[in-house]
């Protein structure tokens, strides 16, 4: 008697949810992109968090992420960089780059209406402007995700919801204005992650950009003229440098630095062992390539 074969769980990728943000937005549209270059097929996995979606990934029970990094108004996204920098064996396997387009959506009769305002910390940022051009007075209240807030106003007619318009569809909610981001020009860079695989010595997949994160034994003065002397001496451009405090000690920090550069290419890899002996601890994210979203295809 024949053994019937396996069945194969399929592959799955962890966003901020729940469905209808803009971190599902972004997996799905990578999604489209990896299944279109021949990728296996994969399920969405919603989290609550953006720390709980890449520890997901690190602890095994997700195979990627999907995780934004930075926003063109607000800047980086410091949970997703702290959370990278404690968990290891991660990697950066792609970066997308998404417009990002916020509605105010309530089931209240008109804006003026509104005296609560729920979203995302990031979401109510860069919707600033327009929420004291037209709500002064309204409290503003910070949530998981633009999603979830979309859901607490369900049948609040005194509270709004800033989140993309899909997730008023989803939810049944209405929409009261959109757009309402401070400028058109909004984009947030998300980053695919998943678990490295390969030996520790090892380099990752390469592309165009490489994410770096890295500390110091000591703050003197003039430590991090090295780093940069190490990149700049080379021709290799950094296009993005941050600092994050190590949670050690008040006035101790990490930098993260992204590099125009592909990590396997000599001059990289030399600019690597240079970098490794005057830090304390350094961490190579991933070089990936950059993809960017146009919502209209």
């Amino acid at each position: 008697m024949s053994k019937s074969p396996k069945s194969i769980a399929p592959k799955s990728v962890a966003y901020l949810g729940p469905p209808g943000t803009n971190s599902e937005a972004a997996a799905l549209a990578y999604l489209k992109h990896y299944e279109a270059t021949g990728g296996e097929e994969c399920l969405l996995c919603p989290l609550p968090t953006i720390a709980q979606t890449l520890r997901h990934v690190a602890q095994g029970l997700a195979d990627k992420a999907v995780v934004p990094v930075e926003n063109s108004l607000e800047g980086s996204v410091p949970v997703t960089l702290d959370t990278l920098w404690q968990l290891d064996r991660l990697s950066i396997r792609q970066a997308l780059v998404l417009p990002i387009s916020h509605a105010l959506i309530s089931p209240a009769q008109a804006v003026a209406d509104v005296v609560r305002v729920y979203s995302h910390p990031q979401a109510l940022a860069q919707c600033q402007e327009w929420l004291e051009q037209n709500l002064p007075k309204a409290q503003l209240i910070p949530t998981n995700s633009t999603s979830e807030a979309v859901v607490q106003v369900h049948s609040d007619v005194a509270a709004a919801a800033i989140a993309p318009k899909r997730a008023a569809e989803l939810y049944g909610v209405p929409v009261l204005a959109h757009p309402i981001s401070d400028r058109a020009d909004n984009f947030t860079r998300f980053w695919v992650v998943s678990r490295e695989t390969t030996p520790a010595c090892a380099y990752p997949p390469g592309g165009t950009h490489t994410s770096l994160g890295f500390s110091f034994p000591a703050n003197v003065p003039g430590t991090l003229v090295q780093p940069m002397q190490v990149f700049a001496s080379r021709g290799i451009n950094l296009s993005r440098i941050e600092s994050r405090p190590t949670k050690r000690e008040l006035g101790e920090y990490l930098f993260f630095i992204d590099i125009e550069c592909d990590i396997r290419t000599p001059s990289a890899q030399t600019a690597i062992e240079e970098l490794t002996a005057c830090t304390e601890t350094l961490k190579i994210f991933g070089s990936y390539n950059l993809l960017t979203i146009n919502p209209n295809t």
